[in-house]
């Protein structure tokens, strides 16, 4: 899977390359000024904004051969700046599943992993009102990398986001925002009906039911 523009530049840049290399491991001020080529204060300028966006954090001292030295390492939040096959990995399934099922079983299949995937994020507090359950719904959806928000329009409630979370797979297997549609149905409580954007920028747009 190729990274976006935005991974490539991140990671063409000199602070894409400290994360790049403190991945699954730990280094010094020293040893990425080493292997960078930079001045100490330089990598330490570099580390500083680092730790200010959550992406590295101090591990420990190691010792040095005059004094100590603090170690970095990658917060577990960094993991995100990594591309990801998912997609690649989704479209594999989808397709290999479509090659097996009727449409209709197929469907069954993609709800049932909505909703499986929903049920770790449905709350216990049965008292949580609907429009809570909906927030719970958009951070899910931001979560897995949308941009969602909760908005009303003509008297509907709708929950709708600029980026679709899924847009690789969206493109090639449509059927994906039933998987969707059942996850965020199964977090709000209510019937949602999807009526999203499937263009050439995918864009999400579901309505729930009963919410007037």
């Amino acid at each position: 899977m190729k990274t976006t523009k935005l991974d490539e530049r991140f990671f063409d840049s000199t602070r894409g390359r400290v994360v790049d290399m403190l991945r699954g491991t730990t280094g010094t001020v020293s040893e990425l000024a080493r292997r960078l080529g930079l001045t100490d204060n330089a990598v330490r300028a570099h580390l500083l904004s680092l730790e200010r966006d959550g992406v590295v954090r101090q591990s420990g001292v190691q010792r040095g051969f005059r004094k100590p030295h603090f170690a970095y390492e990658l917060t577990p939040e960094a993991e995100r700046l990594f591309p990801k096959a998912y997609d690649a990995l989704l479209n594999g399934l989808i397709a290999a599943l479509k090659g097996r099922l009727s449409p209709g079983a197929l469907e069954d299949v993609l709800r049932e992993v909505g909703r499986a995937l929903a049920a770790r994020q449905v709350s216990e507090d049965g008292n949580a009102g609907l429009h809570e359950r909906v927030e719970r719904a958009v951070k899910v959806l931001k979560a897995l990398g949308g941009s969602p928000l909760a908005e009303r329009e003509d008297g509907k409630l709708l929950i709708r986001s600029g980026s679709c979370p899924m847009a690789a797979a969206v493109a090639e297997h449509p059927e994906v925002c039933e998987l969707a549609e059942a996850l965020v149905a199964e977090i709000v409580g209510a019937p949602v009906h999807e009526c999203c954007d499937r263009g050439e920028t995918p864009k999400c747009r579901f309505e729930v039911e009963g919410a007037e």
